[in-house]
């Protein structure tokens, strides 16, 4: 157990690695002069540009800069915003909270509405109830994130007007309709787990045993099938919960929140080349260590597991 959590936590480290490389490329790849797309094409001097090279270090070596900004990044000091002159690590940290809180509450959407939805479609196995909940989850997985605000927007707002369509806050009613829509996707996947995780318990032998004893159907599927079912929801739980913090670009956008999501895409449309680098190393960040959390915890839910 723990040779495997070394060398989980020292391949996370090393995809970390590569990740830095990529994320400090960006200002490289950029067609042409970076200054110059930064600054534009008119009334740009030489001596604008040469100041700006110099502020972003841009005449040293690669390997210098990328040193440089590897050890500033261990330090947390990722850069200075080009458009506000603020740094890039509190503008990312003051945006994190509204994406984690919205991050939740669609995690929230997912797993009751998917866990209840796949359960019932489980012990109604062939019913038409089975046949509903797997046709709902195959149009909740088909429609684009986009798509499904619109038409949420469309009837929660427009039609019955009972949220707003502008999410700025973090209370129940400004949060409905952007977990809604960035939760509802998740919850088909997460009903069509549930529902293969459940009928495979269903159909072990202890079960059956269990249900040869004469004990309820209730205490059966709570305590037994239903907890075991559960556990490749873990990994789901893990990996979803990293994808939405960091996929939560979509949403805000669309309901003007704020966010990290929307942070990048407002970094992109200015150019400000820190900042994106910013966004991209701190969300690449969070997903590998919820991951390799999540494979940790999968480890020590799961007994069959036996690793050296």
């Amino acid at each position: 157990m723990f040779h495997y959590i070394v060398r989980r936590t020292f391949t996370s480290i090393l995809v970390l690695f590569g990740i830095s490389i990529l994320v400090f490329s960006v200002i490289h790849l950029v067609p042409g002069d970076v200054t110059m797309t930064i600054l534009g094409r008119q009334n740009v001097t030489a001596e604008k540009v040469a100041e700006l090279r110099q502020r972003l270090g841009l005449n040293d070596p690669l390997y210098v800069q990328y040193v440089r900004y590897l050890n500033n990044a261990l330090h947390g000091d990722l850069g200075t915003s080009i458009k506000t002159s603020l740094p890039v690590a509190a503008a990312i940290t003051s945006q994190m909270p509204s994406t984690f809180i919205l991050s939740m509450a669609a995690l929230l959407v997912a797993l009751s509405v998917g866990g209840v939805l796949g359960m019932l479609a489980a012990l109604n196995h062939g019913s038409w109830l089975d046949t509903l909940v797997m046709t709902l989850s195959v149009s909740g997985l088909s429609v684009p994130t986009f798509w499904m605000g619109l038409l949420l927007i469309l009837l929660f707002s427009v039609r019955l007007g009972l949220f707003p369509s502008i999410s700025i806050g973090s209370t129940p009613k400004d949060l409905f309709l952007p977990a809604l829509t960035l939760g509802l996707p998740e919850g088909a996947v997460v009903a069509r787990m549930v529902r293969a995780s459940m009928l495979d318990v269903l159909s072990r032998e202890y079960i059956t045993t269990a249900r040869a004893k004469g004990l309820p159907d209730r205490l059966v599927i709570l305590k037994h099938a239903l907890r075991n079912a559960l556990i490749p929801v873990v990994t789901f739980f893990g990996l979803q919960m990293a994808y939405l913090l960091s996929g939560a670009t979509i949403v805000e956008t669309m309901f003007a929140r704020q966010g990290i999501g929307r942070l990048a895409v407002q970094s992109i449309y200015n150019r400000d080349y820190p900042l994106v680098q910013g966004v991209v190393l701190v969300t690449a960040l969070i997903y590998v260590v919820i991951n390799t959390f999540t494979d940790i915890t999968y480890v020590f839910l799961n007994p069959k597991i036996r690793l050296k």
